[in-house]
């Protein structure tokens, strides 16, 4: 498929409100640089959580004046930053959604976990207000197959945010061509589920709250200085090389072999940061006490955790179902003290948006 497969031609008027919640998703192999367009330097695989979301309700009006009326609300308050990116974001997408132009749009949002502070809060909310905007469209086209809704929902998504791209499916989702997957492309998400061991379908994810507040560079920043960055065309090739051995340790169910993958590409991405010019660090002192205590911890018990970062300082503790029991207690006894006020969110792999239907 490619880009002309998702403009919506017809120009129809729309009165309602459509609510979907989508989560956020954490990355093994990390999308870090980008071309135009959102078009990732390299493929990347994630998990897709269940508990760490955002919730949308989008509601269209036809417009009574020349100018369509916008209103936007994050958490019950207008946010003016949040209002700048959106109203951006639907600039970029009027072509696949004609209607848009001819209506006015009320969005409100809400997050269960803090947004900006490297927990993928853009993928969750751009993820959740695309299949919004999808499912306004079925109300016109009825013959839209459920493959067509999410495929669209994903390419809109990446417009938005290059990872919510990968917050449309779950549990296992790669995004970005490789030789690892056949039908992987750049413009959205797959799932790939099926192609994952059980073990990684009952994954879990405790995110140790570092710092809840908001990260000093964004996420786009960062990807802007990765143009410039000396080490990035190495940093692509080893992604590439990352994501076709990933695919083969998530096929066999190599815990060993993830946990490897996982903790490398994590570091790789700080490290490029280090490297950036002007430099900078997400990271914080707590973050290296927490990882530290992880791998002791690994070494001592011999059980199958490891960590991973996304861009900021909070720490996403990965580890299967069947050691939970044990991971929870070291959790409380060893590593809760380093989080931000003891908070931290146990969260698990899931399977992407959901419509939220009216409540009477």
């Amino acid at each position: 498929m490619n880009e002309k497969d998702f403009i919506y031609s017809k120009d129809i008027k729309l009165n309602g409100v459509v609510k979907w919640s989508a989560p956020s998703n954490i990355a093994i192999v990390k999308y870090w640089g980008k071309l135009e367009n959102q078009i990732p330097q390299n493929p990347s695989i994630s998990l897709t959580l269940s508990k760490s979301i955002t919730n949308t309700s989008l509601s269209l009006t036809p417009k009574k004046n020349k100018i369509s009326n916008f209103h936007f609300e994050f958490e019950g308050e207008k946010q003016e930053s949040f209002e700048k990116k959106t109203l951006m974001f639907l600039n970029k997408i009027e072509k696949f959604f004609p209607f848009i132009k001819n209506h006015d749009l009320e969005i409100k949002s809400n997050n269960t976990f803090p947004h900006s502070s490297g927990i993928a809060s853009s993928a969750s909310s751009m993820a959740a207000l695309s299949a919004c905007l999808v499912d306004f469209e079925k109300m016109d086209n009825r013959e839209m197959s459920d493959e067509y809704f999410f495929k669209k929902s994903s390419f809109i998504a990446r417009i938005g945010s290059g990872s919510a791209s990968r917050s449309l499916y779950g549990p296992v989702v790669i995004w970005g061509e490789s030789k690892a997957y056949e039908n992987s492309n750049d413009l959205f998400g797959i799932n790939i589920s099926n192609q994952a061991h059980e073990i990684f379908k009952e994954f879990n994810d405790t995110i140790l709250i570092i710092n809840p507040g908001q990260k000093e560079i964004s996420s786009s920043e960062g990807h802007e200085l990765m143009n410039k960055n000396p080490f990035s065309n190495q940093r692509y090739e080893i992604a590439r090389k990352n994501v076709i051995n990933l695919m083969e340790i998530l096929k066999s169910g190599d815990l060993d072999g993830f946990i490897s993958i996982t903790e490398s590409e994590a570091l790789m991405i700080h490290s490029l940061m280090l490297t950036s010019n002007p430099n900078y660090i997400l990271i914080k002192p707590n973050t290296l006490k927490v990882i530290s205590k992880i791998t002791e911890f690994r070494t001592e018990t011999k059980l199958p955790i490891c960590f991973t970062l996304d861009a900021g300082s909070n720490v996403h503790l990965l580890y299967p179902e069947n050691v939970k029991k044990k991971i929870s207690d070291f959790i409380k006894v060893e590593l809760m003290q380093y989080c931000f006020s003891n908070r931290y969110i146990d969260d698990e792999v899931g399977h992407g948006p959901k419509k939220i239907l009216n409540e009477k």
